[in-house]
């Protein structure tokens, strides 16, 4: 019994066998997904858009004005998610039976926590790609003045060397 140490390859390799003779006869690509589609049972869509907690059946406990103060919103919530976990701790002492409430208020300011980070994510892509850019630059800077001090030292060698030359 012979067996395969990898799988054969897929059918469509056959479209690509005159790409060396005609590079134009290979079909072209297929076009971008654009609106929704089903990806192993799931609906996705190409819209990068944040859904809004009323969308998803979350109460919004942060002001829901474009001018949001996220280091202010953030470290309220915070503090309301600490003041709700000792809640929490009270509850499951003094009344254990109550506690899916309070389960319910921690889950709600988690949710509110990571909209809030998630909303964020458009200006922390930025700001990252910003930074590479600037890297980008200041090292190819550095390159070009590597190659201008090489070149430099290699025209000063190769001065010394005519000079010693013509000396002989």
């Amino acid at each position: 019994m012979a067996t395969a140490t990898y799988p054969p390859p897929p059918p469509y390799y056959r479209l690509y066998k005159d790409y060396s003779e005609s590079p134009s006869s290979v079909p072209e690509p297929p076009s971008p997904i654009e609106g929704s589609y089903v990806c192993f049972g799931g609906n996705y869509t190409t819209e990068d858009v944040l859904p809004s907690l009323e969308e998803q059946g979350v109460p919004q406990l942060y002001p829901n004005d474009s001018n949001v103060d996220y280091k202010k919103e953030l470290r309220s919530l915070n503090r309301e998610l600490q003041l709700h976990i000792l809640e929490l701790a009270d509850v499951l002492v003094e009344r254990p039976s109550q506690y899916a409430k309070r389960i319910g208020d921690i889950s709600s300011v988690f949710k509110n926590l990571h909209h809030l980070l998630n909303s964020l994510r458009p200006h922390q892509a930025r700001a990252t790609l910003i930074h590479v850019m600037e890297l980008q630059i200041q090292q190819r800077k550095q390159a070009v003045e590597d190659i201008k001090r090489r070149r430099e030292e290699v025209q000063r060698l190769l001065k010394d060397a005519f000079i010693t030359l013509d000396g002989q």
